[in-house]
């Protein structure tokens, strides 16, 4: 059997991976539909309502499944790691008990209203609860990421001894919850919900643009597409390059304040400086590959680059190697290559923003298939991305649950066994690979079924209800 701190590890890895898709999908798309329903009432476009029903029916499938799999990683907490909660439970469980009563509730009580209401309510009130659902996501991101933040940067506590055992109190309550990593972490999981959203809005539209301009199919609905196609490039544009920039601030906050996590992302294990920031790099003996202390490498990277983005502009800065931490180094491959192929990644967003909009500027936006191919291949590259991001944070903190004060090992549950825990984890793949299967067929099948027909909109109707004769309105 596994041991069962590995195979807890494991299962709160797997649940937690699967898990992070759908709020990203929520949280992103909700910015989007906000606006989409603003101009909706606003204008009485028929566009804005076909892109604020059909957006919305995957917002409303990703709320629920993620509040299904959100659920059970709360439970984990006490069924895995109840070592882990009983010694930061009066700290961690705040924050999520607030996220639960303040922004579930919100959401969950607004979204009926939201996807349900609109013949049964006015437009003001159908715009706050448009407001009122995007909040609630984007709160429950708040209180999430105090926990999590916290537990990378621990501020405004006091460990005392109760019963034995190390208990953390809450002391400051603003050092704590507004600690030094938290406004880092929400602008960049924020920023990264809403990029991947506009890359999955960009390739799932320019797959029908493609259709339409390049492969000459009639697609009925193509100017809901170029439309679709328009508003996630803004989007692109705007979040792509801020992500990049933004990323540059937090690896230096965090080379300032989890050096041993920043030295894992360089894989720098002896103290140095002029450290390079490789792009690739693996041992030269392949006796070494699966020595994870291994120090020649053969690289290709820049030169003082990683010094540069630790300090913030200085090639010769000094870094500190992994072999002079006390503790254990986190697993080097994992944090080194997340970090590599996350920050790729990013670049390339930035480039696909930039190819779009030079594109639209030239008006050639619809009719350059190499362009849609590459929207298309990138379509899911934003989870991926943020995927990727979440396992530099979570496995570069190891050896720590709670960075210098607890350390994981130290945290699972003191009765649970390899076989429990390893049964668990089976049976947690099962059904959460199920879950998402279920998910993405659904949304599938909603991509495939396209925009209301225009014949259903609101917008098309007469005073009296009636739909007009032709059944067509003009979207324009």
């Amino acid at each position: 059997m596994i041991d069962p701190v590995i195979a807890s590890r494991l299962q709160f890895a797997l649940t937690t991976i699967v898990h992070i898709i759908f709020p990203v999908m929520s949280m992103g798309l909700a910015p989007f539909i906000v606006f989409f329903t603003w101009k909706d009432i606003r204008t009485g476009k028929p566009i804005y309502e076909r892109l604020r029903r059909f957006w919305t029916k995957i917002f409303a499938v990703s709320f629920v499944v993620g509040t299904v799999t959100g659920i059970v990683l709360e439970f984990e907490f006490g069924t895995n790691f109840a070592a882990f909660s009983t010694t930061a439970g009066e700290l961690f469980g705040g924050p999520l008990a607030i996220e639960g009563m303040m922004a579930f509730m919100l959401e969950a009580t607004f979204l009926g209203v939201f996807v349900f209401g609109r013949e049964k309510v006015g437009d003001v009130l159908y715009m706050i609860s448009a407001v009122a659902v995007g909040l609630g996501t984007w709160l429950s991101a708040v209180w999430i990421l105090i926990a999590n933040s916290w537990m990378q940067t621990p501020r405004g506590y006091e460990l005392v001894t109760e019963n034995g055992q190390q208990v953390v109190h809450l002391v400051d309550p603003i050092a704590a919850y507004l600690n030094p990593r938290f406004g880092y972490m929400f602008v960049h999981m924020q920023n990264a919900a809403v990029e991947s959203v506009a890359l999955f809005m960009a390739g799932v539209a320019a797959y029908y643009v493609f259709r339409h301009h390049v492969w000459g199919y009639q697609v009925e609905d193509v100017d809901f597409w170029e439309t679709t196609l328009k508003i996630a490039l803004v989007g692109l544009l705007l979040t792509a390059p801020l992500q990049v920039v933004h990323g540059d601030m937090y690896g230096r906050h965090v080379a300032e304040t989890q050096p041993q996590k920043f030295a894992a992302m360089e894989a720098v294990w002896e103290t140095d400086s002029y450290v390079p920031e490789y792009i690739i790099a693996v041992p030269t003996d392949l006796a070494d590959i699966t020595n994870p202390r291994a120090k020649d490498l053969f690289g290709i990277g820049i030169p003082g680059g990683a010094s540069w983005l630790a300090s913030g502009g200085d090639p010769t800065a000094e870094i500190r190697g992994l072999n002079s931490f006390e503790t254990e180094a986190p697993p080097v491959a994992i944090v080194f290559w997340a970090f590599r192929a996350m920050v790729g990644l990013g670049f390339w967003f930035v480039l696909l923003a930039f190819w779009g909009g030079y594109r639209w500027y030239t008006g050639e936006l619809f009719e350059d298939g190499l362009l849609h191919k590459a929207l298309m291949a990138s379509s899911l590259l934003g989870v991926l991305a943020t995927e990727l991001g979440w396992i530099v944070t979570e496995v570069g903190r190891q050896p720590w649950v709670i960075q210098g004060v607890m350390r994981t090992s130290e945290g699972v549950s003191p009765g649970l066994t390899g076989a429990e825990a390893t049964l668990t984890l089976g049976g947690f793949a099962v059904v959460y690979l199920g879950l998402l299967a279920l998910y993405t067929y659904v949304v599938a099948r909603i991509i495939r079924s396209g925009p209301p027909p225009r014949e259903e909109l609101r917008s098309t109707a007469s005073p009296t209800g009636e739909v007009p004769a032709s059944g067509v309105a003009n979207d324009d």
